[in-house]
């Protein structure tokens, strides 16, 4: 009886979700006797960790997974042993969705495929739950628009940095209007030599694969920026260059394990140190050649390791933003002016913080699922014109992106009929709108001018955002 009551909840939940997001009342399980039916495609380490095992150990009365897919049959067996399901495992991405027949896809592969593995999904009747960034491309992001219009399911975009409560503060001094209108906004991020650094080990160092740290990391920046200003992108212009990692460094291996250099280079990874990452990634090489502790100084980088944007939005008002690949330190800080004042906030800034920060453990830390970082105060400085400044301190928790990766999971799959006054769940428009200001950064660095967003798709800046 208690699964039954829990199940039907689920549905009204999912119900009331969908008509919050844009996904039709028949999404998702709504309408069906048992679990929801889950595939996932991707069995890399976030599909696995996040999008696998938190999901099967925290709502398996709810949904199961009823097919894994990879083109790494060792990934995929190793996928399904961490996650700790019985389903079946698939090469064929049409074959896995024609014999589980998943009420919800989840997208987790390079993310230069999400594009196919989208629009295939909505195509053969399933909603789609997609980690950030949603595509790397205009014309793949206008392929998914389209494929979505002439589908009745709908795309949802995993976005968790919306859900931590230290964002959320910052959202809501900023929806009562504690500042006035905001005009101008300076937003600035701080990827260390350990978390920076390990993206160019990675396929996202090459643009074919990533779209560029403009794509696959800043998406989750201008997701918060046009969420914090209400408002949608118009015109981005930026700069950008490779003067770090790839053919800058004084020398080059084939990877950290076999390099000669180890003893000189002060980015020597040793990646047998860590079992997870040793038996998903270095046992698996011989499937597909994917090398997870590649050389950060090969010659095939080709993205950015430093950009900088200003960006201009529908209600007018202006951002400067800048990402940094090889800071010393890892972390943040953003400031909104207003016409009543300014708000200032920022976290993991050495000199700004209470403790000692061990930038290697940072990342990892983010990481964890366990919910058991611990608890800090963080504070958010408010001053309004001709007074002195207040600090507004946020209970902060650095496990789990900032606590966001378990509210995010709680609103989809628990509280989703619960109204959420911060209008966090995020729809395919908002992908969208988050992964066309990179897009347009890109496309400004190569021409020299300023883009408009409207150039890029179909998609119309709106001055306020809509739904959610």
């Amino acid at each position: 009886m208690e699964h039954r009551t829990n199940r039907r909840r689920f549905l009204q939940s999912v119900a009331l979700l969908a008509a919050a997001s844009g996904v039709p009342l028949s999404g998702f399980a709504f309408g069906y006797p048992e679990k929801l039916r889950v595939a996932l495609v991707g069995t890399g380490i976030r599909g696995i960790t996040f999008w696998g095992r938190r999901l099967q150990e925290q709502y398996s009365e709810l949904l199961e997974f009823v097919g894994l897919c990879d083109i790494n049959p060792g990934r995929l067996r190793f996928g399904k042993e961490y996650i700790g399901v019985q389903c079946p495992l698939f090469a064929d991405f049409e074959e896995m969705l024609r014999g589980t027949r998943p009420q919800l896809v989840i997208v987790t592969t390079v993310d230069a495929t999400h594009h196919e593995f989208i629009i295939k999904a909505l195509e053969m009747g399933c909603d789609v739950l997609t980690e950030k960034p949603l595509t790397t491309e205009a014309a793949h992001c206008q392929a998914i628009l389209e494929a979505e219009r002439l589908s009745d399911r709908k795309v949802i975009v995993g976005f968790n940095y919306r859900w931590s409560p230290y964002a959320t503060k910052v959202k809501e001094l900023l929806m009562q209007e504690q500042i006035g209108k905001v005009t101008s906004v300076d937003f600035h991020w701080y990827l260390n030599t350990y978390h920076g650094a390990d993206y160019f080990r990675r396929w996202h160092g090459q643009l074919a694969h990533s779209g560029s740290l403009w794509v696959h990391k800043a998406t989750h920046h201008f997701d918060l920026l046009n969420w914090w200003l209400d408002s949608e992108p118009e015109e981005v212009f930026a700069y950008g260059a490779l003067e770090h990692y790839g053919a800058n460094g004084p020398f080059r291996g084939a990877n950290c394990r076999s390099c000669p250099h180890t003893g000189d280079c002060a980015y020597y990874w040793d990646i047998l140190k860590d079992d997870f990452m040793t038996r998903l990634y270095v046992a698996n090489e011989s499937h597909d050649g994917y090398i997870r502790d590649n050389c950060l100084f090969r010659n095939e980088i080709d993205i950015y390791d430093k950009m900088s944007a200003q960006i201009r939005y529908a209600n007018q008002a202006v951002v400067n933003y800048s990402l940094t690949t090889y800071s010393p330190y890892e972390g943040w800080r953003v400031a909104f002016n207003g016409t009543k004042g300014r708000i200032e906030a920022w976290l993991d800034i050495p000199y700004m913080a209470k403790g000692l920060i061990m930038q290697e453990d940072l990342h990892r830390l983010e990481m964890q699922q366990s919910g058991t970082a611990d608890l800090t105060l963080e504070p958010i400085i408010v001053q309004k014109l001709w007074e002195d400044f207040e600090t507004v301190e946020v209970p902060f928790d650095r496990s789990g992106h900032g606590g966001g990766d378990e509210l995010l999971h709680e609103k989809l799959f628990v509280t989703a009929d619960q109204p959420d006054p911060y209008l966090r769940p995020a729809g395919l428009r908002d992908g969208a709108m988050s992964v066309l200001i990179g897009i347009a950064a890109r496309e400004s660095i190569q021409k020299g001018i300023p883009v408009r967003i409207e150039s890029l798709t179909d998609l119309k800046p709106r001055r306020v955002r809509e739904g959610i």
